[in-house]
């Protein structure tokens, strides 16, 4: 990637790390833990959300901020002298549906700084090595660059099968050897590589137990992402770039986005051979496919004669399938995957609930950034239709929600008509353009 930057305001040491990483890419890049020194915690400081959670000690940003320039002069010291130590994560449990739980890490203020300042040298090498079908926690991609990219893909005949793919708890499962001795082909400085097995050799805080896994990067660390995707730019990426395309008849096309990846074959022949050894690729690092969603499938344009389209599959929050435009043709469409939009109108359903007798300002403030932030991401063209489910169900449950505050009065829908003139939620809006109109 020519031009690659980690921020607009890249250091002159960082550029000249993406620089030399371009221009000798089978190279190890020698003399990079001195890049981490006051400057870079700083930048990593003024990166971090002022609604950050705190750690196991407690300490906010804004507590930490209060003697910014000693407690980061007092770090660098620590960094230096080989002192510093990552102290425990604290996990906590994320609902992801389905009674299911995703766990995130929370780690300190301090060691937040420490990961993203070693993110930070880390991007400026790797982003010169990451291949195009990555998307995932890269500067300037995004998943509807890698949905774009699928669309393209499918334009040009090259995903009539299609490879989508789960990985088994992938984060959990990273090898730590494994890893460190795909980041020494590259990095030759043992004072950074000390560094990160520190941050990946971390006990973590469950409730009152404390442990101390061999195995997998934390969920929620800022070094995490750019971690898994070293991993998998080596275990997959390259693997399917230089030994699996030169031995196939047909294109193939893959789209990764961190774990969540789809491979695209023209030939039915292809894809069914990448598919028996895809699994033994992956245990081969340690990693499962989850037998139940990975699957192979196929994908091709409908005939016209056809009744219905091939079968949807799931990547990125949206389901893709084919659906027949009002002249007959066949085109490829998305939705909001039925989970996610169920999870979504349960979010809102329990807001309601939880909060029915705040100020309706207050309700109205929370209804309409969460309707926003879902619409600034699921607001693709061809997606309307889910995007209103949404909206009339926020509507609903807040009306119902509302007349339940007071037994005096009945809130008839004329009423709630007028005052949702007056505490407008924000109407569904297509705000990315990513398929054929």
């Amino acid at each position: 990637m020519p031009d690659a930057k980690t921020l607009e305001s890249m250091s002159t040491g960082l550029e000249k790390i993406a620089t030399r990483a371009r221009n000798h890419p089978d190279e190890q890049i020698l003399s990079l833990a001195h890049l981490i020194n006051v400057q870079a915690l700083e930048r990593a400081y003024k990166r971090l959300r002022k609604d950050a959670a705190a750690g196991i000690d407690g300490v906010t940003k804004a507590d930490y901020g209060q003697s910014l320039g000693p407690n980061l002069r007092n770090l660098h010291t620590r960094l230096r002298a080989g002192q510093w130590r990552h102290q425990p994560i604290r996990r906590v449990h994320i609902p992801k549906g389905e009674g299911k739980t995703r766990p995130i890490g929370i780690s300190a203020v301090e060691d937040k700084l420490v990961q993203d300042a070693v993110r930070e040298v880390l991007e400026a090498i790797y982003e010169q090595d990451f291949l195009k079908c990555s998307y995932g926690f890269r500067p300037k991609r995004s998943a509807h660059d890698a949905l774009r990219e699928l669309h393209r893909a499918v334009r040009q005949g090259a995903a009539n099968w299609i490879i989508e793919a789960d990985i088994v708890s992938f984060f959990d499962s990273i090898d730590r050897k494994m890893l460190m001795e795909m980041l020494r082909s590259r990095i030759a400085d043992e004072s950074l590589m000390r560094l990160i097995g520190k941050c990946l050799h971390v006990g973590v805080l469950d409730g009152e137990t404390c442990v101390e896994p061999e195995v997998g990067t934390a969920q929620g660390s800022v070094l995490s992402p750019l971690l898994g995707n070293v991993y998998l730019h080596n275990v997959l990426d390259l693997w399917l770039d230089r030994e699996i395309k030169p031995r196939l008849k047909g294109p193939v096309c893959l789209i990764r986005y961190a774990d969540d990846f789809v491979i695209c074959f023209e030939q039915q022949a292809d894809a069914e051979r990448v598919m028996a050894v895809l699994p033994k690729r992956m245990e081969r690092y340690g990693l499962t496919l989850h037998p139940e969603k990975t699957r192979l499938l196929p994908f091709g344009k409908p005939k016209d004669d056809s009744g219905n389209g091939p079968t949807p599959f799931d990547l990125l929050g949206f389901t893709l399938y084919w659906q027949r435009t009002r002249q007959g043709r066949w085109r490829m469409r998305c939705k909001t995957k039925r989970a996610r939009l169920l999870r979504m109108i349960a979010s809102v359903t329990e807001y309601c609930w939880r909060h029915r007798h705040d100020p309706v300002a207050v309700q109205h403030a929370a209804l309409a950034s969460r309707l926003r932030g879902h619409f600034n991401y699921f607001g693709v063209n061809g997606n309307s239709r889910s995007l209103n489910i949404l909206t009339r169900a926020t509507e609903r449950v807040w009306l119902k929600t509302l007349r339940r505050r007071s037994n005096r009065t009945r809130l008839s829908w004329e009423r709630y008509a007028r005052f949702l003139r007056r505490y407008r939620l924000p109407a569904p809006q297509i705000r990315i353009q990513i398929w054929d109109a």
